[in-house]
């Protein structure tokens, strides 16, 4: 099976669990995108306000920051980027939340790999 052609695609996936971050990166791959992982809130920030990604995927429970101000931060970084949240906290206000805030779309972990991508797919074509 043939990935489509996603040559300077790359999607950016901030959450504070490895092992998440480890095979959310591996389907992404497998899928045909560049990805750029990162498990620290603040690197990440540092690193969208220079590179502008136009899509992010994010967690919303993690130390330090959760996703929500990482959100929040990046709209002011990077007004441009799309933001995906893959999250374990299916709490209705937080999806609210992130909804308000400009989210693209909002998975509950785990989330089939064919909704998750497709909602990838959408966010690359709203750029």
């Amino acid at each position: 099976m043939s990935t489509p052609d996603r040559l300077g695609q790359t999607v950016c996936l901030l959450d504070d669990d490895p092992s998440v971050v480890k095979a959310t990166s591996r389907l992404l791959s497998s899928a045909g995108w560049d990805v750029e992982s990162f498990t620290d809130p603040l690197e990440f920030l540092s690193h969208a306000k220079i590179c502008c990604p136009r899509v992010v995927v994010l967690d919303i429970l993690m130390p330090v920051m959760d996703g929500i101000e990482v959100q929040r931060q990046l709209r002011n970084a990077s007004p441009s980027s799309r933001v995906i949240v893959l999250t374990s906290k299916d709490d209705p206000s937080v999806r609210a939340k992130a909804m308000e805030a400009g989210a693209t779309a909002f998975f509950v972990k785990p989330v089939g790999d064919h909704e998750f991508l497709a909602g990838i797919e959408s966010a690359f074509s709203q750029n």
